[in-house]
């Protein structure tokens, strides 16, 4: 243990942008929580905490990087307006799947997601439901901006998000049903689902794109209750991703 430097404050703040953690392979998570979620999955570079924090929790693993910082030095660092007591610095692993565990399974791909709450609530849910992987085109959010980090609550540890080219990789599993998410799409709550798959969800404001489109075998739709009068033009992607996978989970949890 020994007090953190000035080379290693300036090394956490430019982990904020994505081309410095692709160049140093490694991510941060911040907070109390969010760190003692994820410390025993991921491989830690360095844990950087105030006095207080190890006072508090200096009985639990990788104390042998860790490195005590000051409340003003922990604000340099912090991807936040208020700076928690822990910061975490992994490195970033290597993901990978394998054929037959797509084919038996649901995947979920997700096209042009950029808002990181979205993909760290998507992310969430396919740990709940127990989903391994999720295929997302180089036009979705980093999975390890800060924030998609922050929302996963953990999950992160658990599932499996590959970056790839989406047409690609629907094309090496032919024998795999493509559902698409369109407001055209059939009654997703009078439909029956098989529990495998590539189910897909697009652009928050611009849904899926017709390439894309053109490769689903069936496209869903979640219908309002709303019969007459005005509503929500459409369902925030996360939303939509609960809903669905929920539909495609049913079955199997009866």
């Amino acid at each position: 243990m020994y007090k953190v430097s000035n080379n290693t404050i300036k090394f956490v703040a430019s982990l904020s942008q994505k081309k410095y953690r692709d160049k140093e392979g490694c991510f941060i998570a911040e907070g109390n929580k969010c760190v003692r979620d994820t410390w025993d999955y991921f491989k830690c570079r360095m844990l950087i905490a105030t006095q207080n924090w190890y006072e508090s929790y200096g009985n639990f693993t990788h104390m042998d990087v860790l490195q005590i910082a000051t409340r003003q030095q922990m604000q340099k660092m912090s991807q936040f307006s208020n700076p928690s007591d822990v910061i975490a610095v992994y490195e970033t692993p290597e993901v990978t799947y394998t054929p037959q565990e797509v084919k038996e399974n649901i995947n979920i791909v997700l096209e042009g997601v950029q808002d990181p709450g979205n993909l760290g609530t998507i992310i969430r849910l396919a740990d709940w439901y127990g989903i391994k992987n999720i295929f997302c085109n180089k036009q979705t959010v980093d999975v390890y901006n800060h924030k998609v980090i922050q929302a996963t609550m953990g999950a992160i540890s658990r599932v499996k998000v590959h970056y790839c080219d989406l047409e690609e990789l629907i094309e090496s599993f032919p024998e795999m049903d493509v559902f698409g998410t369109t407001l055209d799409g059939e009654n997703i709550y009078s439909t029956s689902l098989p529990d495998r798959g590539f189910v897909i969800f697009g652009n928050e404001g611009n849904g899926m794109s017709e390439r894309l489109k053109a490769m689903t075998t069936r496209n869903l739709y979640i219908p309002s209750r709303v019969v007459d009068g005005s509503t929500s033009e459409s369902l925030n992607v996360g939303l939509a991703a609960a809903i669905t996978i929920s539909e495609f989970c049913r079955n199997t949890l009866k």
